[in-house]
């Protein structure tokens, strides 16, 4: 089930959020997530969450500023089960575009986003870890379109 989050759910999206990106991002060193946590902490109810709840435990969410992801999190054992497709499309259902900012040596989830129809606007540096990250791009009129032909110039 996904729904809206809750200031209940904080410490279960930020564990999952420490989790995720320690494991996601092990080409970054975990003081750099450890660091952020309680910067993340305080601007994270700022957002526009969604969290994909089964059996009364969170197993991803989804966050947004605007038409920005600012990220999806999908605990350990949950991953490769449709939920970060489930609460991306849930999200989709609402927006015309949606943008976001990946790792390139985020392999993993730079496939999920091609997959789900994104595509590559530019390439730049992150300020904070000095790596190369990718910004892109999913539109509405064309999202089948990329889904289909899975064409990302990457």
């Amino acid at each position: 089930m996904i729904r809206k989050f809750n200031e209940k759910d904080l410490h279960a999206v930020m564990e999952l959020w420490l989790e995720s990106n320690i494991e996601a991002h092990d080409f970054i060193d975990s003081r750099y997530w450890k660091e952020n946590y309680s910067k993340v902490e305080e601007m994270l109810p700022q957002a526009e969450i969604y969290v994909y709840e089964e059996a009364k435990k969170i197993a991803g969410f989804i966050g947004l500023t605007g038409d920005y992801v600012a990220g999806i999190f999908v605990g350990k054992g949950c991953r490769s089960n449709g939920v970060g497709r489930r609460l991306l499309d849930y999200v989709k259902e609402e927006r015309e575009t949606l943008t976001l900012q990946v790792y390139e040596k985020n392999r993993r989830a730079l496939c999920f986003y091609k997959r789900e129809g994104f595509y590559m606007v530019q390439e730049q540096t992150e300020e904070g870890t000095g790596e190369k990250e990718f910004l892109m791009e999913w539109k509405k009129e064309n999202g089948n379109k990329n889904k289909k032909n899975g064409s990302v110039g990457i």
